[in-house]
């Protein structure tokens, strides 16, 4: 009799054990299943459009483009960045992959959507706004850039910024970097988080306002 019933759950004992490798490793099927699939954009052309805040027709346009797209050539800066001493300007952005010419994508429309995965960080002459002082954020992620755009964490973006030119000068430089930080981006991340998607470098002048 106790053999018997040791029969009975030893056959129980290998149904169940039989039953959980068949759950295993049909769920187990999920771990070979393809990663979702992270689209590169193209970045062809990257305007830099500064407003004059106090004259809407003072409008300075600087641009990178790239042609070739994924090709050998990075994007090419175009013309420097000529502003007005004591003038404030609003910076916005017109960003595109334009490849194809009968398709052109609206890249900036596309980062405002993702907000919360992007970043713009600043670098530019020491001096050479006083508003935001110093020297850009690029070195320092709490320096202070005057950001007038937000996530719904209430973390920057920077595709729209404030700036108040400084004193006159010629041949300063301002940078802008826009990092891809998806699952990164914090109150404290930098320039060097997530991935580049373009790091441009423009000639800075600043003309005296008589």
């Amino acid at each position: 009799m106790k053999i018997e019933m040791m029969k009975k759950v030893k056959l129980h004992l290998m149904a169940a054990l039989a039953a959980t490798f068949l759950f295993v490793t049909a769920c187990g099927g999920d771990d070979d299943a393809p990663d979702k699939e992270n689209v590169v954009e193209i970045f062809t052309d990257v305007t830099l459009i500064f407003t004059n805040k106090a004259k809407a027709s003072d409008v300075v346009k600087v641009t990178a483009k790239d042609p070739d797209g994924t090709g050998a050539k990075p994007l090419e800066v175009k013309g420097a960045i000529n502003l007005t001493a004591g003038a404030i300007y609003t910076l916005t952005y017109e960003i595109k992959n334009a490849l194809d010419p009968k398709d052109i994508e609206d890249l900036g429309k596309e980062i405002l959507e993702e907000a919360d995965e992007h970043q713009l960080f600043y670098a530019f002459t020491e001096g050479a706004f006083t508003s935001p002082a110093g020297n850009g954020n690029i070195d320092k992620a709490s320096d202070p850039i005057n950001y007038k755009d937000k996530d719904k964490k209430n973390y920057p973006l920077g595709l729209k910024t404030e700036w108040t030119a400084g004193a006159a000068r010629t041949g300063g430089t301002f940078r802008v970097k826009l990092q891809h930080q998806p699952d990164l981006k914090t109150a404290t991340s930098g320039s060097t988080d997530g991935d580049t998607d373009f790091d441009l470098t423009f000639t800075l002048n600043i003309k005296s306002s008589n």
